[in-house]
């Protein structure tokens, strides 16, 4: 095991004046599982590849266990890496497959055989190990490809969009298990995903990049309840946060005919950045339907049953025309409103956030 740093790591293709990865500044424990995500184009399959000597680093270094490995090739750097595509050898048994690498490395039959087996039990796949790829769902498969890793006994997992080939079930029951497995292992990981459903579940802490550049690090709950920018609240968070414009007012923030109140704190923050207008978050499950005619007014374009509850979108009377995105509020009511109804919803002032109209900084 061991700790991870990139110190000010950079890369950039030939061709690209804007890096694909730009200063990025990361410490990662030893024995953490940390999660890059971001939207396609944000540089975080870059990054791990620049981890596992797959991409230069053309600026700064990358550490593994206080070492600068940035120019070293990626046998020498002690990682193990599970790809996407599983990368199976089809003409080997599953036994064969977990322990190639440590017989390409000299190790005696004995102690590959004991590794594979000991790695077999902790991914349930005893009963395959004779077993051909092909002979396997897209769910073993790729636990076999966890086991090649698991054998090897790496300081650093490296693991880009393991799950993105599976059926959501799968994906979800997966994405538990690998969870449990690292917990268990102790082994220092770094996770690419895009979908921050699995980025939230899974990570000791997570990393949000957009375009090459670190957004915000933290723990899962802390990104969600704290996002420092508008980027990282529109992107955490399933359906997204609720982002419009809105203008300032002595007590709070106007959002169509309704005033809704913010911190001092934020008020204060705004008047010292000279705005008259912010843009105000409101995540789906900090409003509700209201029956006594105040608040916010929601013409319903849609609502998604999900059983315990419900996702209804609309157009709030006097939105911004410009805003591309439905509102949307997650609902316990029953009956749902029909399509077209226009109801009443109240915000929870305790529960909104405030972010600069410009630069997007969380203002407070």
């Amino acid at each position: 095991m061991a700790a991870v740093q990139y110190v000010n790591a950079s890369r950039i293709f030939e061709g690209n004046q804007i890096p694909a990865v730009n200063q990025l500044d990361l410490d990662i424990a030893d024995g953490e599982f940390m999660v890059l995500v971001g939207p396609s184009g944000s540089g975080k399959s870059t990054a791990l590849r620049m981890m596992a000597g797959l991409e230069d680093v053309d600026e700064g270094e990358i550490r593994i266990g206080g070492q600068d490995v940035s120019q070293k090739p990626p046998k020498d750097r002690d990682i193990a890496m599970v790809f996407q595509n599983y990368a199976l050898y089809p003409h080997m048994t599953v036994a064969e497959n977990m322990g190639f690498a440590l017989k390409l490395q000299r190790v005696s039959k004995d102690e590959r055989n004991a590794k594979v087996r000991r790695a077999a039990e902790l991914l349930d796949l005893e009963a395959y190990l004779d077993r051909k790829p092909k002979a396997l769902s897209g769910g073993q498969r790729q636990r076999v490809a966890m086991g090649r890793a698991i054998v090897r006994e790496p300081s650093v997992f490296l693991m880009d969009e393991p799950l993105s080939n599976l059926d959501a079930k799968l994906r979800v029951e997966t994405r538990a298990n690998i969870a449990a497995l690292q917990a268990r292992l102790g082994t220092t990981t770094v996770y690419v995903t895009h979908d921050q459903v699995e980025a939230m579940t899974m990570g000791d802490r997570v990393a949000v990049l957009k375009a090459g550049v670190l957004q915000q690090v933290d723990a899962p709950r802390n990104l969600y309840a704290r996002p420092v920018n508008a980027f990282v609240a529109g992107f955490i968070g399933s359906p997204a946060m609720n982002l419009r414009s809105a203008a300032l007012t002595e007590s709070g923030a106007r959002l169509g005919a309704t005033v809704i109140p913010l911190p001092r704190t934020t008020i204060d923050a705004a008047h010292r950045a000279n705005l008259s207008s912010i843009t105000l978050g409101i995540r789906p499950e900090s409003i509700s339907l209201t029956s006594d005619g105040q608040g916010l007014q929601l013409t319903v374009d849609l609502v998604e049953e999900l059983g315990a509850d419900e996702y209804i979108y609309g157009t709030l009377v006097g939105d911004d025309p410009a805003a591309e995105k439905k509102f949307v509020v997650r609902s316990h009511n029953d009956p749902s409103p029909h399509l077209g109804a226009t109801v009443n919803v109240a915000v929870n002032p305790s529960q909104t956030h405030a972010f600069h109209p410009d630069t997007g900084q969380r203002l407070d």
